[in-house]
């Protein structure tokens, strides 16, 4: 039997955000004014583990990076949270960019560039940076690797959690060995091919046999079907500055709650409110809440009105 040594390993994104803050989004053809403009690091699966090692979880995570002075600003940030990292360097390469378009009301748009040298390859892992883990997170971009890291975990009796946005190629091989899908709000719809939500994360459960389908949906919260009864918790009404990061922060409030067995609807609470704090400041690691800080938001914040599926 392995020895844990890391409770979560994530295999996944990071990329450089500019985030360019603006009053409204422009009209084709306009112009607009910018309020500011900042650096700052994030990425699906970095930020999410992140978020983890400072909740107090033993965390690893696994990327590539390019050799610019961005790669420096990734590496000082894992460095300064304290966690293990396996991360390859790309040489003449830049780092994953981001430009983040942030309206008045905290709504964002992203463009989106990663040079193709920077996907993560299945023969780059190494099987031990997975197996000596409690809980593997991925995000599916770079399908294939993913699928490897996941295959690896589930020979070893590691729980996998997904974060998906999008329908990657070959993306079905890669849902067979996920435990944990968590999905943006219109990806279970587009695979499955079924009208409204809830018929959409049923078939996405059974057809994958998945413990969880789990959609997130903004300020309406996440709506889950564990194969016998669905399950919804409401979103936290904050002072909302950025939405960037909100999803990677809400899986990493369910990760955290998984670790700490309990109740699925106290994880699915504890993940919005820890999403919604992180919206109340810039960038997609803007306002990571302490573990206080969040169970102090479940007990005591107003929640959006739950809404009808």
């Amino acid at each position: 039997m392995n020895k844990t040594v890391v409770d979560l390993v994530g295999v996944g994104l990071n990329a450089t955000d500019t985030l360019i803050s603006i009053a409204d989004f422009p009209e084709p053809g306009s112009k607009a004014n910018v309020h500011s403009l900042s650096v700052m690091p994030g990425g699906q699966v970095a930020t999410a583990v992140i978020a983890c090692e400072r909740w107090g979880m033993r965390t690893r995570y696994i990327g590539k990076l390019g050799d610019d002075p961005a790669a420096l600003m990734h590496r000082r940030a894992f460095a300064e949270a304290g966690l293990e990292t396996q991360v390859i360097t790309v040489p003449k390469c830049a780092s994953a960019q981001s430009h983040i378009l942030v309206d008045g009301q905290g709504e964002r748009s992203v463009l989106w560039h990663r040079d193709p040298r920077l996907a993560m390859q299945p023969q780059e892992l190494n099987r031990e940076w997975i197996v000596d883990a409690r809980v593997l997170l991925v995000d599916g971009c770079d399908t294939a690797a993913a699928t490897q890291a996941a295959q690896w975990a589930r020979e070893s009796g590691i729980s996998v959690v997904a974060d998906l946005d999008d329908v990657y190629p070959k993306v079905e091989k890669l849902l067979e060995n996920i435990d944990y899908l968590i999905v943006s709000r219109d990806f279970p719809a587009r695979i499955s091919g079924e009208q409204g939500l809830p018929k959409a994360l049923q078939w996405l459960q059974s057809r994958f046999a998945s413990r969880l389908a789990a959609a997130t949906l903004g300020t309406e919260g996440v709506l889950a079907w564990d194969g016998e009864q669905f399950w919804h918790a409401a979103a936290f009404r904050v002072s909302a500055s950025d939405t960037t990061g909100a999803g990677d922060i809400f899986h990493a409030g369910f990760i955290y709650g998984l670790f700490q067995n309990w109740p699925l609807q106290r994880i699915l609470d504890f993940a919005c409110a820890a999403a919604a704090l992180n919206c109340t400041a810039a960038g997609a690691r803007g306002k990571i809440g302490s573990c206080k800080e969040i169970h102090a938001l479940v007990a005591a914040g107003e929640r959006y009105p739950d809404s009808r599926f």
